[in-house]
């Protein structure tokens, strides 16, 4: 396959040769990755693999040493700052869910809408109901519906979750990239974020960084290894936790 197949339309985030050290210690390490529009791909790996700098990379927080970061094919990611890369699409969920507590859940969706400036919505976008109507869809989706005028506070932890992966999904993200969604959650609730990453999954790309194996099998995606900054297997999940190596390094632990 030549490198124009790669930076197909079709793939959205392409990695290749990407190396970032900090003082001496290789945290990526020749990280090469490709990700197709439309997929959900799980990121699992030990402590120190290298999956929460990889993200940094995407994301603009951290510029790497060399290599080729490319989103949709044509930008170069490692030329635009944080906001920029914001713009084109790209959203984080990080670990720890960060709500607003004392407004609403309403009024926590409202905060992060994005609202397009263009000119199609200045003559289009009439305030109020078309908001109700995206922000009604926004709670569907994270399942939080009936909860709508509680504030935030009050939600259990597995709840703030969700209404920030809600928030993220208000600003219409082409990628979401969502950082151990289950961390503290019940069986129940786990079960839940992993129905409802599917449904997000419909119309937008997702990158899963996760340590729950038996969530990561649940989600029936395709799994890449990290060991000290780069891929040390790709798969299925039945593919890469059966590689000796994957059991050497992670699992085994």
């Amino acid at each position: 396959m030549n490198v124009m197949d790669t930076r197909a339309p079709s793939v959205i985030l392409y990695l290749d040769g990407v190396h970032v050290s900090f003082d001496g210690f290789h945290a990526i390490n020749n990280l090469s990755l490709t990700l197709a529009a439309g997929e959900m791909r799980a990121v699992i790996g030990p402590n120190g693999a290298g999956k929460t700098t990889m993200m940094d990379i995407i994301t603009g927080k951290t510029k790497p040493d060399e290599g080729v970061v490319l989103f949709d094919g044509v930008t170069d990611l490692t030329r635009l700052d944080e906001t920029g890369i914001a713009e084109l699409g790209i959203g984080r969920k990080f670990q720890k869910p960060t709500v607003f507590e004392s407004q609403t859940v309403q009024d926590n969706v409202l905060l992060a809408l994005k609202v397009d400036r263009s000119v199609r919505n200045t003559l289009f976008w009439r305030g109020s109901r078309a908001e109700s109507e995206r922000i009604g869809k926004v709670l569907e989706t994270i399942r939080l519906t009936n909860a709508r005028n509680q504030p935030a506070g009050r939600l259990s932890h597995g709840q703030k979750q969700w209404l920030e992966i809600g928030m993220l999904l208000a600003q219409d993200p082409k990628l979401l990239l969502v950082d151990e969604p289950v961390a503290g959650m019940t069986d129940v609730e786990t079960h839940q974020t992993a129905e409802l990453l599917k449904a997000i999954n419909r119309d937008h790309t997702v990158m899963v960084v996760e340590h729950d194996m038996a969530f990561v099998r649940e989600l029936g995606v395709r799994v890449t290894c990290l060991h000290e900054g780069a891929v040390l297997a790709e798969g299925t999940i039945e593919q890469v936790s059966s590689n000796e190596r994957v059991i050497e390094v992670y699992l085994g632990r």
